[in-house]
């Protein structure tokens, strides 16, 4: 791409996050999601960090003024004035409970922790380096707290591996990866508390969840207020208990990252840096599968590994997790028909492999290409050398927006926009892919 075409192109990105400011934080996009994302929000701030230091501070400091007692970081931050979205406040049963932020409103499930990772990466490129020293002051004990409460209350069995106990805390909502866990579940009349959705105003049907995987979903956040959001009753009754790749990696990524915060503040690193290797070591022990040659969830509700291959489970490259060894079998897997094969006609990387029973390129979670997957994959191939996929991987992220505008995701097959438009976390990783050229 050419400096003025990547100009324009960065230009047209700072114009959808302008118009998603919110005033101390980004929503998503402006019509499906109105409010304060928590992984969104890390995502964003790391665009934010290439050319507006205030507006990456604010973005982690409003998601983290909203963190619980316990240390939990919601997922969502809801801004009454921003607009409507189901499932909003009331879903949650949250009002006035003393473990969440006097005055916040938020849901009561997490999202993978990629903000030691964002706050690092706002850091190192700041301008302004007092102002830096004073955000890094104020956050990286939330941030430490945040890791605290994922290694303290969702590793019941001590592994070194944490568990998710809703789809939505992946990121990947509708994914294959649940099938067989939510597929467990039978509701009976009753279960499943009235609701009407609202993504479906906005996105069509083909593109989002079936309303069988929906009822599921509250299903669960009515258990979550049942058990009063009790961890340790939820880690025995929760029939939907995930260790997975993708959670597990970016924190045993954000756990490395927290320890160049605390160098960076005088404070010992090493206890960090040992977590962050027992993560490492229980990704590699029993979340590793020889025979499909990659990283497999493992379902604890029903003790066996899911066996299904998607774009997340190739995020130990990024938190440098597989040796050489295991990095070749992944990167090989990438590299083939149930991927991307480089330098091919599919978009790399669709988010579900090709060659499953039940990809579909349009729908979601289940095959469209994700701009944040891609970057923690071009960050991760990047390191363990194999530079020609990832600057393969650089020029397709920035050709599906510059041919189909900041989507939420995209046919892999096509390169056809889907989703909503105006996506923030594609304007962001977007600038910050270009500001590298």
């Amino acid at each position: 791409m050419s400096a003025p075409d990547a100009a324009a192109l960065i230009a047209a990105a700072r114009r959808v996050l302008d118009g998603n400011w919110m005033g101390a934080a980004t929503k998503p996009a402006p019509r499906l999601y109105p409010h304060q994302w928590s992984w969104d929000s890390a995502f964003i701030a790391i665009g934010y960090a290439r050319y507006d230091q205030a507006r990456a501070e604010s973005e982690l400091r409003a998601l983290f003024a909203a963190q619980w007692s316990s240390g939990l970081v919601p997922q969502i931050v809801f801004h009454p004035a921003a607009g409507g979205y189901f499932p909003g406040p009331d879903a949650w049963g949250l009002r006035g409970d003393p473990r969440v932020s006097a005055g916040a409103l938020t849901s009561g499930i997490v999202q993978p922790p990629v903000h030691a990772t964002a706050a690092l990466h706002v850091v190192r490129h700041a301008r302004d380096t007092a102002a830096a020293r004073r955000f890094l002051e104020e956050l990286y004990p939330k941030l430490r707290a945040w890791h605290d409460y994922l290694h303290r209350e969702r590793d019941p069995r001590g592994e070194g591996l944490v568990f998710i106990r809703h789809p939505w805390e992946s990121g990947m909502d509708n994914s294959p990866l649940w099938d067989a866990a939510l597929g467990r579940i039978s509701l009976a009349p009753g279960d499943v508390p009235p609701y009407e959705r609202q993504d479906l105003g906005h996105v069509s049907a083909e593109q989002r969840p079936l309303g069988e995987d929906y009822d599921r979903y509250m299903y669960l956040v009515a258990l979550f207020q049942r058990h009063g959001y009790d961890e340790a009753a939820l880690a025995g009754a929760c029939p939907y208990l995930i260790q997975d790749v993708l959670f597990n990696s970016l924190l045993c990524r954000g756990d490395r990252d927290l320890a160049e915060l605390a160098r960076m503040l005088g404070e010992d690193p090493a206890p960090l840096e040992a977590r962050a290797r027992r993560t490492a070591d229980a990704i590699n022990a029993k979340l590793w599968d020889e025979g499909a040659g990659a990283y497999l969830d493992y379902d604890l509700a029903n003790d066996e590994p899911v066996p299904a291959l998607v774009s997340g489970g190739l995020a130990p490259l990024f938190a440098g997790v597989p040796d050489a060894a295991r990095a070749r079998r992944l990167y090989d897997l990438l590299d083939s028909p149930a991927f991307a094969p480089l330098g091919g006609p599919v978009a790399p990387v669709p988010s579900y492999s090709r060659l499953a029973e039940g990809y579909d390129p349009s729908r979601y979670w289940r095959g469209p290409v994700w701009v944040n997957v891609n970057w923690l994959l071009y960050h991760g191939l990047r390191d363990y050398g194999y530079a020609d996929y990832a600057a393969w991987l650089r020029e397709a992220i920035v050709g599906l927006v510059a041919a189909a505008g900041f989507r939420e995701y995209f046919n892999p097959e096509t390169g056809g926009g889907l989703g909503t438009d105006d996506f923030s976390w594609t304007a962001a990783l977007l600038i910050d892919l270009l500001a590298e050229a």
